[in-house]
């Protein structure tokens, strides 16, 4: 049982227009810890798509090199407004070392600060799809 209220009017208005809410492509911010030995925790998120569908990544400044090196790979540019909330530019599924080198140089000189890669995407239909979740629009995610 939940606690949550709920916006009955909106409730009611969905159920009449026989819609579900259109789910939005959303940021969520993990916690990490320290390692046992004092060394840095790696900075995690998790973007959600809009299948609902939860993807850890790690989060990396736009030179680090790490996102480089962690293909084949999904990357995510991310530039943060002044809220600091999160925003994905674009999304990768990028096989090789030079194509995440060229398609994070083009992400930089579009305004990324932030390189979010997810590795635990098994093949390219895994990482396709995850794309497209991020992306594309919901009509279209569903179709897929």
């Amino acid at each position: 049982m939940s606690n949550k209220s709920i916006d009955w009017r909106a409730a009611r208005s969905q159920m009449r227009n026989g819609r579900k809410p259109m789910p939005e492509v959303r940021e969520e911010r993990l916690r990490t810890m320290v390692g046992l030995r004092g060394s840095p925790a790696v900075a995690l998120s998790a973007w959600r798509g809009r299948s609902g569908r939860r993807y850890v990544v790690g989060v990396h400044t736009i030179g680090f090199a790490d996102a480089i090196d962690a293909v084949p790979a999904v990357l995510i540019a991310v530039s943060r407004n002044a809220s600091g909330i999160a925003e994905p530019m674009d999304a990768r599924n990028v096989p090789t070392r030079e194509a995440a080198e060229t398609w994070i140089s083009a992400a930089r000189e579009a305004g990324a600060t932030e390189i979010h890669v997810h590795r635990l995407a098994e093949g390219d239909d895994e990482r396709d799809a995850l794309v497209n979740d991020l992306l594309l629009p919901a009509t279209e995610t569903e179709a897929a």
